[in-house]
């Protein structure tokens, strides 16, 4: 099953059942009016929205129209939560290497992750506005996850079966904020803004083999710009799978249905040719490319995003085919200028 939001001047949108080929939609009104309400009362509702996603795809259902990825909102527009994983632990390793840094033993055994803003989420072709370009402006292509219920101290195996729907993200970073906010030993705030989400959320089902064991084996595709630069396998490399991500987060605490969990930047490890390494299926954020160049070469080179800058994130099964909807963002300012009043002429006497 294929869910997706529509705008329509509300803070949590329309919900709306998409066809499997992303082509045609019907709204879910009678069933639920928002992707919240089923989530909080999966078991009932979401067999009705099966029933209305298998009459869109044999074309029986009467009030379907063209589905139009420009009018959606993130397919849950708003959460209770969002906490976001670093489970590539390549990204981690490149990362620390270029800055001369060690990787503590524990990554290796205990997930890092971090508490995100849940309240404003941008849709899939929303523009990511920011205030200045010398914030240093990086994309990060994910795959998420949206739970019902999990218990506190659930087992990996368990958190599991509380995954109720997969989407790609777009989690912004401002690399020149960061570093400052990790220097205080608390956390990120204004590194991180709003997240974008892709058109579409897919129930794990849809997903057939690729979805093995908390892991999805299909490719992450980030274009900048119009040049792809990321074919990245979000599956083998996936150091900790989305039911390690979720028990970490439930160790102490129970995770409401609502809850969005992040797999971190998908990261594959680079493969040596001719004693040099290269990178063949590219690189999921900017900040991963200019810490490869700063291995190879001393310093980066690989400038951040600007204003007016692209880009699109996607993933297709292995016939090709569109599974969730493309990101596709610009990078725009939030600074509104208005056209100053002109100064009325007075009129001499």
């Amino acid at each position: 099953m294929k869910l997706a939001t529509y705008k329509d001047g509300s803070r949590d949108g329309q919900l709306l059942v998409v066809s499997r080929d992303l082509a045609s939609a019907h709204y879910a009104t009678g069933i639920a009016n928002t992707l919240q309400q089923v989530l909080d009362d999966w078991n009932f509702l979401s067999p009705q929205l099966q029933d209305l996603y298998d009459a869109l795809n044999q074309g029986r259902a009467r009030h379907a129209f063209p589905f139009e990825a420009a009018r959606c909102m993130a397919p849950l527009p708003r959460a209770y939560q969002w906490a976001d994983g670093s489970a590539f632990i390549n990204h981690v390793e490149l990362v620390r290497r270029a800055r001369g840094a060690e990787v503590p033993a524990t990554y290796y055994t205990d997930p890092l992750m971090y508490q995100g803003g849940s309240d404003d989420f941008l849709g899939p072709c929303d523009d990511v506005r920011l205030p200045s370009e010398d914030l240093g402006i990086d994309f990060e292509a994910e795959v998420a996850v949206v739970t019902g219920d999990v218990a506190m101290g659930c087992t990996p195996e368990q958190a599991l079966d509380g995954i109720r729907l997969l989407m790609l993200a777009n989690d912004v970073s401002l690399r020149n904020v960061i570093p400052g906010e990790v220097a205080k030993g608390f956390g990120f705030v204004q590194g991180k803004p709003a997240t974008a989400f892709s058109p579409v959320a897919v129930t794990p089902d849809e997903l057939g083999a690729a979805w093995q064991k908390g892991r999805l084996h299909l490719t992450v595709q980030s274009t900048w710009n119009g040049r792809k630069v990321g074919m990245c396998d979000a599956g083998p490399d996936m150091t900790f799978h989305f039911g390690q991500l979720i028990a970490h987060l439930c160790r102490t605490r129970n995770v409401r249905a609502g809850s969005i969990i992040g797999s971190g930047t998908v990261s594959n490890p680079g493969v040596e040719h001719k004693g040099k390494i290269d990178w063949p299926k590219g690189y999921s954020c900017i900040a991963e490319k200019r810490a490869i160049e700063t291995i190879q070469d001393g310093q980066p080179k690989t400038e951040y995003m600007k204003f007016g800058d692209t880009i699109r994130i996607e993933m297709k099964d292995k016939d090709g085919r569109q599974l969730f909807g493309a990101i596709e963002q610009k990078i725009a300012t939030s600074i509104v200028v208005r056209p100053r009043k002109a100064t009325p002429v007075s009129e001499s006497p």
